[in-house]
């Protein structure tokens, strides 16, 4: 194969990876691998929960699975960091309530959606590497993260790898 030929060839995969992230016509027409969607289940579900806990039972999470020693904290140092992790368990509901969008009817973006939990996921690591939180030990909270950072890598490898068939659902 000569220089320009593998230009082209690479081009030509590049073009297809940039169309799967960002596809011209919205819908339910899927192109990766099956298994993506079906990774993405859990995923979503479990972020639901997250949030949906996170705003119900803030002070719980915050201290509990996150660690966050808050009795160590004046009263209005503590409700700071109470108001915030409501605020954040709101954002996570929100994200995951566009991931069941994505499942039941824009499936087409099922690339675009695991890219930008990644780079939310990532970006929340390097905040985090940045400006550590005080905590006596990790908590749950990091486990569990790291599952979802793994099974969010996955599905965006998948959901990228080129599917026999188009699929308009999953079977």
């Amino acid at each position: 194969m000569t220089i320009a030929g593998a230009a082209l060839h690479s081009t030509e995969r590049a073009g297809g990876l940039f169309q799967r992230l960002l596809p011209r016509r919205l819908g339910n027409l899927y192109g990766g691998h099956r298994l993506a969607i079906w990774l993405l289940v859990p995923v979503v579900a479990t972020r639901l929960a997250m949030g949906a806990n996170s705003v119900v039972n803030t002070r719980f999470v915050a201290s509990g699975p996150d660690a966050i020693p808050l009795s160590t904290y004046d009263p209005a140092a503590a409700q700071a960091v109470i108001s915030l992790f409501a605020l954040l368990g709101l954002s996570h509901l929100l994200v995951a309530l566009q991931g069941v969008i994505v499942l039941v009817r824009y499936r087409a973006l099922v690339p675009l959606f695991y890219l930008l939990l990644l780079a939310h996921a990532l970006g929340a690591q390097a905040l985090l590497a940045a400006r550590p939180i005080a905590a006596a030990t990790p908590g749950f909270g990091v486990s569990l993260s790291l599952v979802l950072l793994a099974a969010t890598v996955a599905g965006f490898v998948l959901s990228l790898a080129p599917s026999a068939i188009p699929s308009q659902g999953v079977r």
